[in-house]
């Protein structure tokens, strides 16, 4: 099982190296191998990777990180690559190996749960002359499921991709990059030890600014992934330390070793680094008040985004809380702070979304307030609920993203006022969306609604009781409690998150898929190496919930289900009845120009920050740099100068004339024999 789990790592690593060596070179065998003899090879469908590549002059940025070129010829190019996929050598390198990965990753999920349990191997150990760090794996239920749904997005965005940036130069290094995001989350997932967690975890970070900058050549990208690197460095220092506190307080890095000696570490050690770890958790998984980089983030290519959202990056911190459940359970305070900022996060995301006029920035609020139920899940002891809606998520999630940019390379906008009845030319994209949305939702029988309503059970039994968590205690031990407040306002904010997700899901798929059309373009679907994932998507979008009907944590309890679709209901209603009474315009116009730009800027989070943080540093920044230029400087050049003065009578006897220093050698010679008759 350690050895399978091991190959599920490898081959995205390997083939992300193999990608950017051989990628372009693969291509061109294949293409001449495909030329019969006395025929004229066919152009290339992409061009070789290109340093420094610039727009093309009068062409405006294709929408939804697609490549810099005229619309109409990105889209035939999309349609061309499901012509000759197998004679693309970067997409095969990339798509192969991640093949081969799922179904190894299927191979153990299946393992594990014919025979339950936790199975670890260690390949090194690495002294440290304190705590020794082991490279080493662990396999249990929740790393296998995990790592299974990691692959199977990663394989539909690499097919995905094949078509999306069929025309992109640089298709070969972002194909290997994502294989290496790729590698990197499996590594998160199967690592056994923290530090080799650790790992995984900062390759993420490097690669999603690769990734989000794909298009360096545009500022605005350029600039996101600067942001998203730079915030998410910001928790990742918490993070680093809270792991460093672990392994010394438990003697050891392992994460059984870290879980088993819990109960034998000081409280306050146990607080300081669950708090530490939700600094970078927060940043990891865009939470409050490190989640403003993930709607910028969508400047890179649509389907980064899917990865991104659904199976990697903001996945991870969710992930790590579960992993290291038992540190949370034995600190009440750091699961008080993860319910208060999953509560401000789920419910001010969802009201961003409400009024976003960007169709990918809908749904990247849409993630940070759906990781914020998880995070909610998790606080409230609903570990299982949340594990099994991140799991669903993921389905639905990349399957909205994926859905999203075939709506984008149709429309040539990702702004919902250009769309409108494009359910007439595109029935796969349209069916899926609804599915997917359906599921964000969460109406019945789709998997959100499964996994949904686990949460919001495992919150109202908590509220219920007097914040006593749904979660059992360990032998021996006093229940995990939160404060009875806490309690009932995650329980009253995922209720309030509920009404507004169906609220803005419905305005979404209202103006992309009804009334008029509002823009100039061809009704008709994407190409097949597009629609193709996005339908395969749509089937666990569908059933997923129903895998978790063998656990009674994830059935569903009638009073908490109720209640919950009633505040759909309530929400959806609201939308459709409001653009019900002018389809041609916006709905969220009700709530005013005041309160719609208030939300749509994110309450202005970003901007606090420019104010708070960002001017100072910048105005300390200009201060220092003039100090330096002209004090120390100055100090430095005028020593400099005060040298050169005092050397210049010095060098005037060293003018390179043998008959001066002759002369001079005499003429010493004469004195000191004058000296010696004279005075001796």
């Amino acid at each position: 099982m350690i050895a399978l789990a091991s190959l599920v790592i490898l081959l995205p690593f390997a083939a992300a190296f193999a990608g950017m060596l051989f990628g372009p070179l693969l291509s061109r065998l294949l293409r001449a191998r495909g030329t019969q003899p006395g025929t004229t090879p066919e152009p290339a469908t992409s061009p070789e990777p290109v340093p420094g590549v610039e727009p093309v002059p009068g062409v405006e940025p294709v929408p939804g990180g697609g490549p810099r070129v005229p619309e109409e010829e990105w889209r035939d190019a999309a349609r061309a690559a499901e012509r000759s996929p197998l004679r693309n050598g970067p997409a095969l390198i990339a798509c192969a190996p991640v093949a081969l990965a799922t179904v190894l990753a299927a191979i153990v999920a299946f393992g594990v749960w014919r025979e339950p349990g936790a199975r670890t191997g260690t390949l090194t150990l690495i002294p440290t002359g304190t705590v020794p760090i082991e490279v080493g794996l662990l396999v249990d239920g929740l790393a296998a499921v995990v790592g299974l749904m990691v692959c199977c997005v990663a394989l539909a965005v690499q097919l995905y991709s094949v078509a999306y940036m069929a025309k992109d130069p640089r298709y070969s290094s972002y194909a290997a990059f994502v294989s290496l995001f790729t590698a990197a989350m499996l590594l998160v997932v199967y690592a056994g030890d923290l530090i080799f967690l650790y790992v995984g975890w900062e390759v993420m970070g490097a690669c999603s600014y690769f990734l989000i900058g794909h298009h360096w050549e545009d500022r605005a990208n350029s600039r996101a992934a600067v942001k998203a690197f730079l915030v998410t460095r910001l928790g990742d220092v918490g993070f680093l330390l809270g792991i460093i506190v672990l392994g010394l307080g438990a003697g050891t890095f392992t994460v059984e070793g870290v879980l088993a000696r819990i109960p034998a570490m000081p409280d306050a050690t146990v607080t300081a680094a669950a708090l530490l770890l939700l600094a970078g958790v927060a940043g990891k998984s865009a939470q409050f008040p490190l989640h403003t980089w993930l709607p910028d983030a969508m400047a890179g290519p649509t389907p980064i985004s899917a990865l991104i959202h659904a199976a990697t990056m903001v996945a991870a911190g969710i992930f790590v809380v579960a992993r290291l459940y038992g540190v949370f359970l034995a600190a009440p305070a750091a699961l008080t702070v993860l319910g208060l900022l999953a509560v401000v996060s789920m419910a001010g995301s969802a009201l961003a979304a409400l009024a976003q006029d960007d169709l990918k920035r809908v749904l990247a609020y849409s993630t940070i307030s759906q990781l914020a139920v998880m995070a909610a899940g998790l606080a409230v002891g609903g570990n299982t609920a949340a594990v099994f809606h991140l799991l669903t998520h993921g389905a639905f999630k990349a399957l909205l993203f994926l859905a999203a940019g075939c709506v984008i390379l149709v429309a040539g906008s990702t702004m919902l006022r250009d769309y409108g009845g494009l359910r007439q030319g595109m029935p796969i994209t349209f069916w899926s969306m609804t599915v997917g949305l359906a599921a964000l939702v969460g109406v019945p029988p789709t998997s959100g609604w499964f996994s949904k309503d686990a949460v919001i059970e495992a919150a109202q039994h908590t509220a219920l009781h007097g914040g006593e968590l749904a979660t059992g205690a360990a032998a021996g031990a006093a229940p995990p409690h939160l404060p009875g407040a806490v309690a009932w306002t995650v329980y009253l904010g995922l209720l309030v998150t509920v009404a507004l997700t169906a609220a803005y899901a419905m305005r979404a798929w209202l103006m992309t898929f009804f009334g008029e059309p509002r823009g100039a373009y061809e009704l008709r679907e994407a190409p097949k190496l597009m629609a193709w994932p996005v339908a395969a998507l749509a089937v666990p979008s569908a059933i997923l919930g129903f895998f978790g009907l063998g656990s009674p944590e994830l059935r569903p309890h009638v009073g908490a289900a109720l209640l919950a679709l009633l505040f759909a209901a309530a929400g959806g209603a609201a939308a459709f009845l409001v653009w019900n009474k002018d389809p041609a315009l916006d709905p969220v116009r009700v709530l005013g120009r005041p309160v719609r730009t208030l939300f749509a800027r994110g309450f202005f989070v970003d901007e606090a920050y420019a104010f708070t943080i960002v001017r100072p540093v910048r105005a300390l920044a200009w201060r220092v740099a003039a100090f330096d230029g002209r004090g120390l400087d100055t100090f430095v050049v005028g020593a400099a100068r005060g040298a050169r003065r005092l050397a210049g009578p010095l060098r005037l006897p060293q003018n390179g004339n043998p008959q001066l220093y002759l002369t001079g050698l005499l003429a010493g010679i004469v004195v000191i024999t004058a000296g010696v008759v004279i005075f001796l």
